[in-house]
């Protein structure tokens, strides 16, 4: 569960919420099922083991388990343990822009990153299945904030294959992923971006200084390398939100 939960998510918890304890474990655990995270035959700790990890009682763990368990999203057996019994299946990718290419390194070196979290660690389902990566492989994870002369302007989540942890996770403050990459010999061939819209859940909005449920721009991006004369392969799974108070995305397209 420690590749799965971050000392920065586990922290998130909090007695102080006006959330119950054991909604907030509930609703944590439910969304690292669903979004495939937590995937289907998994076997959750047992109750003693949960409590221990997110520092609340064995109560507080067993109700969120019970609710899960009430949302059929995981079965409980006596002498079995418990174990997640929903089926993650992706949905329909709806991407109006892609194939666009954008050179982003100058972005990086004119803001600053504030890193909320990072580790080596096992990445959704979905994102899995975009780096083909066999159940329990894990690979770099990064969440940062950005931000230009005093204003939070994206909230950056990333999963990288194939290149290390820096020995200084702060690196990433002030130099351009690419950079790291190309040193790691990461060498990126093209990249595919979807643009949409979402609103702020909790952790983004406190993370962007907005209120919960504002508007924001989502861009994914997908980085590829060459794996041979025609093949490529996806090494770099980046999604951001951006403030469209502190951030617009223009374009200026010529027709050859």
């Amino acid at each position: 569960m420690e590749e799965v939960f971050s000392a920065h998510v586990v922290g998130q918890l909090s007695k102080q919420s006006p959330t119950p304890l054991y909604h907030q474990l509930f609703s944590l655990l439910k969304s690292r099922i669903l979004d495939g995270t937590l995937a289907y035959g998994t076997r959750l700790p047992p109750e003693e083991r949960l409590a221990d990890i997110f520092s609340v009682s064995r109560i507080t763990a067993k109700r969120a388990m019970d609710d899960l368990s009430k949302d059929a999203l995981v079965e409980r057996r006596r002498g079995r343990g418990t174990h997640v019994i929903y089926q993650y299946s992706p949905r329909p990718v709806q991407a109006p822009l892609t194939g666009m290419l954008q050179e982003i390194e100058s972005m990086a070196r004119n803001s600053v990153a504030q890193i909320l979290d990072f580790g080596i660690r096992i990445p959704p389902q979905k994102i899995r299945e975009d780096l083909r990566l066999a159940e329990g492989e894990t690979v770099l994870h990064l969440l940062r904030v950005r931000e230009r002369d005093g204003m939070r302007f994206g909230h950056y989540t990333s999963w990288t294959a194939g290149v290390k942890m820096p020995a200084d996770p702060a690196i990433f403050e002030n130099t351009p992923r690419l950079s790291y990459f190309r040193q790691q010999g990461l060498e990126v061939s093209h990249v595919t971006q979807m643009l949409s819209a979402v609103s702020a859940d909790a952790s983004v909005a406190a993370a962007l200084d907005v209120v919960e449920g504002s508007p924001l721009l989502s861009l994914t991006r997908r980085s590829y390398q060459k794996t041979g004369a025609e093949a490529e392969q996806i090494m770099d799974f980046l999604e951001v939100l951006y403030n469209p108070e502190h951030f617009q995305y223009s374009m200026d397209l010529t027709l050859d």
